[in-house]
């Protein structure tokens, strides 16, 4: 039993404790020779903080925004490294938007991370 300070008390017996474990991984954005605007950089940390939810064991998430310097429409490039123990999960798009590079990198990304929870499950 607990006793607090207003003489309340508590019969641990009876009450049910539950415990959070909440932990933001690290996310950096870097932006090669350009200045990302925030919508952009809301939008990748949004998607990337989904795959924390799929994976909790991420340690931090890389990612590197450039412009290919071809005159091609789809010169975006979003290259995103996701750190975590063991071996790092890396994939990289080329395409006409950095929100549709994004897109299809954290969608390799989530294939890599079903793959390995695949590998881990077995392995128990």
């Amino acid at each position: 039993m607990l006793v607090f300070s207003d003489n309340s008390h508590v019969n641990l017996h009876s009450a049910q404790i539950t415990t959070i474990k909440i932990i933001k991984m690290k996310i950096t954005i870097q932006s090669k020779d350009f200045t990302a605007n925030p919508e952009l950089t809301e939008f990748i940390k949004e998607k990337t903080e989904k795959l924390f939810r799929l994976y909790d064991k991420i340690i931090s998430c890389e990612v590197l925004l450039k412009i290919d310097k071809s005159e091609t429409k789809g010169n975006k490039i979003c290259d995103i490294r996701l750190v975590i123990p063991g071996n790092d999960l890396l994939a990289g798009a080329q395409c006409k938007t950095f929100e549709e590079a994004t897109m299809q990198v954290i969608e390799a990304l989530e294939k890599q991370i079903e793959k390995k929870k695949g590998k881990s499950n077995v392995a128990v």
